[in-house]
């Protein structure tokens, strides 16, 4: 009696950590995907003067992929539970893509192996900070509720001096670098936990692990530019 109750368990947890393990890997996939894609289309943009001359040649254009941009982070957070899992992706692949084009100004601000060099030093410690998120013991949510408003403020302070035309401090790449850091670990961990709560892969949860990667993503893109703000080596 005894054995047949331990053993259902296990089948049970077993069966449990396997949704979970493909879920979490679902999650890196969708990231490290739109990470590539943003990559390559940030490097073609970068060798297309008529490309180039297309986006930043007219500062509206700018503004314009800057806002669809955001519309479709908020609109595919807000429209996860009412649209398909194939539609999700779209949406997220197009964010991807369009992210692609503005990042291409870097590769016009920044030696390109100095670039591939914060790229490297940003994985790791990526890597690093996603991996304390998951396996840690404590609860974050404090720390999660204190760097999400601290991010709030952070864009205003950019926005604001974006309007005035003065640069970011390098303070401000300091302040970024440490929130979105923690940002990291603190998503990392919300993923695991939510996914700990998923007994079978359905289109439902699915979604979830792209919203996880998305979020995931916007972490490692902006620690990346911090990063590149702070040690990047410029043309």
């Amino acid at each position: 009696m005894d054995y047949t109750m331990e053993e259902s368990t296990f089948v049970v947890d077993e069966s449990r950590r396997e949704v979970v393990g493909e879920l979490m890997r679902d999650v890196y996939v969708w990231m490290a995907g739109g990470l590539a894609l943003t990559g390559v289309i940030a490097w073609v943009t970068a060798n297309s003067p008529a490309l180039l001359g297309m986006i930043f040649g007219n500062p509206a254009a700018m503004w314009i992929l800057l806002i669809a941009e955001l519309g479709l982070v908020i609109g595919l957070s807000a429209a996860i539970n009412k649209i398909s899992f194939l539609t999700a992706g779209i949406l997220y692949t197009i964010y991807c893509a369009l992210n692609g084009l503005v990042l291409s100004s870097i590769f016009l601000v920044y030696e390109l192996g100095s670039i591939a060099e914060i790229f490297f030093v940003t994985a790791g410690s990526f890597a690093g900070l996603a991996f304390v998120g998951t396996v840690t013991k404590k609860d974050l949510s404090k720390m999660g509720t204190f760097l999400i408003i601290a991010l709030f403020g952070l864009i205003i302070a950019s926005v604001v001096g974006m309007i005035l035309g003065r640069p970011d401090s390098i303070w401000m790449s300091v302040i970024g670098v440490v929130i979105f850091a923690g940002l990291t670990v603190y998503d990392a961990q919300k993923i695991r936990m939510l996914m700990l709560n998923q007994e079978t892969v359905n289109e439902g949860n699915m979604k979830l692990a792209l919203l996880g990667a998305l979020s995931l993503y916007l972490d490692f893109i902006n620690l990346l530019l911090r990063l590149l703000s702070l040690f990047g080596k410029k043309k």
